[in-house]
């Protein structure tokens, strides 16, 4: 039986593709669950400093696979969903969706999960939640008001219409288009980049501007006060202005700085 989620490495940089060519990529029980573990792997794993997330055979993902028959209770079906999303919105270290062909349903919504996304001028999204006479699920009620405004969010859910990648980058849906020949090298540069940042910044970073969509001003700058002094404590805040002083470029590795009592670093 072929691995319906496939994993690899590269200086730093882990890819995850969903593996069901077949089925466009729609993800089934056990792809949920191993997509689940995947993330919550690399949570734990220092070593990973970015994330691609794509699909085999020239699709992204077309939503979740509603004919397998599974005979469970629909909640349940449901946590599988809500582990995968939350999981990946909690990674520390920067995402990108790689889209290419299709992007529907929780399988757009899995993308816009992403801290990024990179599409070709071929792909196509929609949430097609209400064709099928469902509700928007993966967090696309939370993720579509914050990205699109609330209007938008609302043509596009409940028209459930098809929009090519021109339109999905104006709406700021998608971050970057790049022709099919191109998207290969352009997201591994742009992985690279990532990966060469400073991790304990970028990822305080990240979790300021998630917090920071749904918090007052106040709340936000008292978050970035607490935030920054942990940055101030890695080797990388030296390191920065160092090569700064050089004229070369940093090597960060988010190592923390300060000892205590002359122990070693742990």
């Amino acid at each position: 039986m072929a691995e319906v989620l496939l994993s690899s490495d590269r200086d730093g940089v882990r890819t995850l593709t969903l593996n069901r060519p077949e089925r466009r990529n729609a993800i089934d029980a056990q792809l949920w669950v191993e997509l689940a573990d995947a993330l919550r792997d690399l949570k734990r794993d220092r070593d990973v400093r970015a994330l691609v997330l794509t699909g085999a055979g020239g699709a992204f993902c077309s939503g979740a696979d509603i004919g397998t028959g599974e005979q469970i209770h629909p909640r349940y079906k449901l946590d599988r969903l809500t582990d995968v999303a939350l999981a990946l919105h909690e990674l520390a270290v920067p995402t990108i969706a790689k889209v290419t062909g299709i992007a529907v349903g929780a399988g757009w919504n899995l993308a816009l999960g992403c801290d990024l996304v990179v599409a070709t001028p071929e792909s196509r999204f929609c949430q097609i939640f209400s064709k099928r006479g469902l509700s928007v699920d993966l967090g696309g009620s939370w993720l579509l008001p914050k990205i699109v405004g609330l209007q938008q969010a609302k043509r596009l859910v409940l028209l459930a219409d098809m929009i090519g990648a021109d339109e999905a980058h104006a709406l700021g849906l998608v971050t970057w288009v790049k022709a099919a020949d191109e998207i290969d090298a352009f997201v591994d540069g742009l992985a690279d980049r990532l990966a060469a940042g400073p991790p304990f910044a970028l990822a305080q970073s990240k979790a300021l501007l998630n917090d920071g969509a749904s918090s007052t001003l106040r709340e936000a700058l008292a978050s970035e006060a607490r935030a920054q002094p942990g940055n101030f404590a890695t080797a990388d805040s030296g390191e920065a202005y160092a090569a700064f002083a050089a004229k070369r470029d940093p090597e960060f590795n988010g190592a923390w700085a300060l000892y205590d009592r002359g122990e070693e670093q742990r």
